[in-house]
Formats: C-alpha cells, structure tokens, sequence
C-alpha cells in the first residue's frame, strides 16, 4: 500500500522562509558593512552580480536543500532545481544589487514558496515582512493593517523601478512622464521586493513596473495581496516587458489610463 504523503501547511512553509532568509542575512549585512568584491555584470554592463548575491544565494538553497530537499528551487543567480512535490520556492537572495553594491541601505532578501508563504527581510533595518496565503501579513510578527487607502490619485505616493536595457528604460521614462504630473510623487528606491513590501505596509500608496522578475515579486504579491491591495498584471508591448500594478482598488483605473493599459 502507498504511503500518503502529507502536504506541510502554509505557516510550515513560512517558517522555512523566514529560516532561509535569516540564514542569508550575516554575510550580506558584513560584506555590505566592508564593500562587496568581485563584481560582474549580466544581461547588460549596468546588470551587476556580486559575491554577496551567489553566496546568499548558496546559503538559501543549502537550508531548503535540508528542510525542504524535494521542492522545487527558483533563484536569480542559480540554475533552477526541479522537485517532485509540486512546491516551488522562489528566491531574490539580494534585491537591490547596485544599492548595496554603490553602499545605499535599501535593498533587501526576498524568499518564497509560490503561491504560499513569503518573506521579505531588511536586515539593515531587522524588518521582516511576513505573510502565509490566506493570512494578515505581519512586520515583525505584528499585523500590518496599514495598506493604503487613497482614493485620488493626486494624493497618491508611486514607487516604480526601471530596467538595464536603454531602450526599456527610455519606454518606462515615457510613461514616468505621464505618471508623475497626475500624482503626489514618484519613489524608485531600486527594491522591488521592498516596494512591495512597503506598499503593503502603507509606506506607499501604490506600485508599478515593467520587466520584474518572479524573484522580484513572489513574496511581494502575497504580501500586498494579504493587505488587501489590488494586484494585477501588465502586458507589455513595444520595448516594453510585462509588468506589475498594485494599488487600492479605488486607484488601479486612473493608474492604469496613465500606463496606457
């Protein structure tokens, strides 16, 4: 007879995430405190990676190697490790590389089982951002109820990021155009995960942009999704990649006209 195996619950699953991306934290958080070395570049020269990036990265994968050794792993700087569990974990070992790289305080490790429990951890600042699908997410393990609730988009303050390439850039400053005449301001801390999360916890009012990754965002999107926030996705077109909107629900059309979606 075929042993039944037992899927592990959401907050198992959080647990393991905040473990992964505590775990990453010491050496980033040193490295960042002496400069990070040996510094190379990606997609294009301004698409940097960073010793501090692979070994974070090593640190995560070894962790949920042994808590969770048959799930599925999906890292940014790390070929992707197929599971026979149906569960998939997805991982920013350090999002914000130029910040961290160019030593600004804003960038952050973000760990996430798809689609069930997330973390988004600032070390700099000890804050984790926690959530479990279906659950309040928490900073800190206290409920954050605090999501935005601006109805005119003239109050609204807008995080967006943009990409390496110079023609998507050049498409994303045609909308920043746009975009920051019709609102209270525009915020591009280069974090994508921690726009997120601060979105999430009312720091900002709303967020969007073109060509995020699904390191960028699992975590994020449970995050906001869990307080509350509209979410939806943007197709892309011409120069531009696919892309993220999150804001109160009473703010996604206007936002959405000035996107040109």
């Amino acid at each position: 007879m075929r042993a039944t195996v037992s899927r592990p619950d959401n907050a198992e699953l959080l647990r393991v995430a905040e473990a992964a991306a505590r775990a990453a934290a010491p050496e980033l958080v040193e490295r960042f405190t002496r400069g990070a070395v040996n510094v190379s570049s990606k997609s294009t020269a301004t698409d940097l990676v960073s010793e501090a990036d692979l070994a974070a990265e090593r640190t995560i994968r070894a962790l949920l190697a042994r808590e969770r050794p048959d799930d599925a792993i999906m890292g940014e700087e790390g070929d992707d490790t197929p599971g026979t569990s149906g569960l998939r974990w997805v991982v920013d070992p350090l999002d914000g590389t130029i910040n961290y790289l160019f030593g600004h305080p804003q960038w952050c490790i973000s760990v996430a089982c798809e689609g069930r429990a997330g973390v988004v951890y600032d070390p700099l600042r000890d804050e984790l951002f926690a959530v479990a699908a279906g659950g309040t997410p928490t900073l800190g393990g206290a409920s954050l109820t605090s999501a935005s609730t601006c109805d005119q988009l003239g109050s609204a303050l807008v995080a967006t990021g943009f990409g390496y390439a110079a023609d998507v850039r050049a498409a994303q400053a045609a909308i920043v155009v746009r975009v920051l005449p019709a609102v209270r301001d525009i915020r591009r801390t280069g974090s994508a995960a921690l726009d997120l999360a601060w979105t999430a916890a009312g720091r900002l009012d709303a967020y969007y942009e073109y060509g995020v990754k699904p390191w960028d965002i699992a975590a994020g999107v449970l995050l906001c999704e869990g307080a509350g926030l509209q979410v939806e996705n943007l197709a892309g077109g011409g120069d531009l990649p696919p892309g993220l909107l999150v804001a109160p629900a009473a703010l996604v059309d206007g936002l959405r006209v000035l996107l040109g979606r």
